[in-house]
């Protein structure tokens, strides 16, 4: 892998080691300030709904002040809401900060994200995106531990431990990535090697439609574990803390799983086929969670659905990348990615409100089927849109690129 993708992977890892917090962020609230279920999920919730801006501020901002300003601006802007946070003496402290927390907390994504897609061929992607998502989990494994320790002691140093990791993350991108400069998306127009910009419209791209609404199910889902695992655990037995040994393990999962991505029959999957199956383990593994009352049960359930979790992380990022126009990469990444916001905001209240009407069961049950919901549609629906998309937007990047685009094998 070229130096840039080592670089963003070792500095995410650095950041995940405190990202343990969010998960904690309605506990603290209900047990430091009293607030209800309710009012809980309801502030994270806000949270949520503030990075849906935050994701498209992020493609903007790199292609306007360059991708590491935009990087190191997010990471610095969450620190401060980490430490606001920690610091905050009553629940409305704690709403303004979460907000901004959130305003600040997808930046980092688009212009990181684009940077990978731009560094390796097309056919690298599913590795590198792969990699990222193994240093992120092997960063995670520490912090599930980090969030064991510090939570049972004070959910406040969750937040600070977070914050000097973001800092951390910020100051090693800053000194090591190359100075950037503004980018314009451009093709060659035809006449005298001039260039033109190429429109980038992601909005109007039926194919990243069909991705994001997969993608914002897909999230809510990985949301939902996120934010009622803790809670969850507490309803039948467990302390909450207890969340950051199941996160754990499922970080130990997902770098032991990284070598199967290189599996001939695997990586010779269609993306599609490959998503469904991911989905489907994702499904086996939460109906699991509706059943499991013991620790060995619950580990067994967190490994397999976060087995699934690699398969689809790693493909998904990478069809997206390929939707992309020459030089649109941070833009449809950052459209894509807002259905993390979306899911970031829904979530809290799904979650809270199953938890409190229906039962731990019931959650699971229900987040299980969606997985399920998602397999068919992606079988059905969304790979044969993307498939009938890829191949002219394949010839076209290839004629940009000012290569022979060639037969459509």
């Amino acid at each position: 892998m070229p130096r840039t993708v080592w670089l963003l992977v070792a500095a995410r890892a650095i950041n995940r080691l405190g990202a343990f917090s969010l998960p904690f962020l309605t506990v603290l609230i209900s047990t430091d300030f009293g607030a209800s279920a309710t009012t809980a999920g309801l502030l994270s919730a806000a949270f949520g709904l503030a990075t849906i801006p935050s994701r498209l501020a992020g493609g903007r901002l790199a292609a306007r002040l360059g991708r590491r300003r935009t990087i190191v601006l997010g990471l610095t802007g969450c620190a401060l809401a980490q430490l606001g946070i920690a610091a905050a003496g009553s629940l409305a402290a704690v709403a303004a900060f979460a907000i901004l927390l959130g305003l600040a907390f997808e930046l980092y994504e688009p212009p990181s994200q684009g940077m990978i897609a731009d560094a390796v061929g097309p056919a690298e992607r599913v590795r590198a995106y792969g990699l990222l998502n193994a240093a992120l989990a092997a960063g995670g494994t520490g912090a599930g531990l980090i969030a064991a320790a510090l939570g049972r002691w004070d959910l406040r140093w969750l937040f600070v431990a977070d914050a000097l990791t973001c800092l951390a993350c910020a100051l090693v991108l800053c000194i090591a990535l190359p100075a950037d400069r503004p980018r314009r998306a451009s093709a060659p127009t035809g006449r005298g090697g001039e260039r033109e910009p190429v429109p980038v419209r992601p909005w109007r791209d039926r194919a990243l439609w069909a991705m994001c609404a997969a993608g914002t199910v897909f999230a809510l889902v990985s949301m939902q574990i996120v934010v009622a695992l803790p809670l969850a655990l507490e309803r039948i037995g467990f302390a909450p803390a207890d969340a950051g040994l199941l996160f754990t393990a499922s970080a130990v999962t997902v770098v032991a799983a990284q070598p199967a991505l290189r599996l001939r029959r695997l990586a010779a999957l269609p993306a599609h086929a490959a998503l469904a199956l991911g989905y489907t383990l994702m499904a086996a593994g939460l109906a699991g969670y509706a059943v499991a009352h013991t620790l060995p049960s619950l580990l067994a359930a967190t490994a397999v659905w976060s087995l699934g979790d690699v398969l689809v992380l790693a493909r998904a990022f990478g069809v997206v990348a390929d939707l992309a126009p020459p030089g649109g990469t941070d833009r449809y990444l950052a459209v894509y990615g807002i259905s993390w916001g979306i899911a970031t905001t829904a979530a809290p209240v799904t979650a809270t409100q199953l938890l409190a009407h229906a039962g731990v069961a019931a959650l699971w049950a229900a987040t299980a089927g969606l997985c399920l919901a998602l397999a068919a549609a992606q079988l059905l629906v969304v790979g044969p849109l993307v498939s009938r998309t890829s191949p002219p937007r394949a010839a076209a990047a290839k004629a940009a690129a000012g290569a022979p685009s060639g037969p459509r094998g």
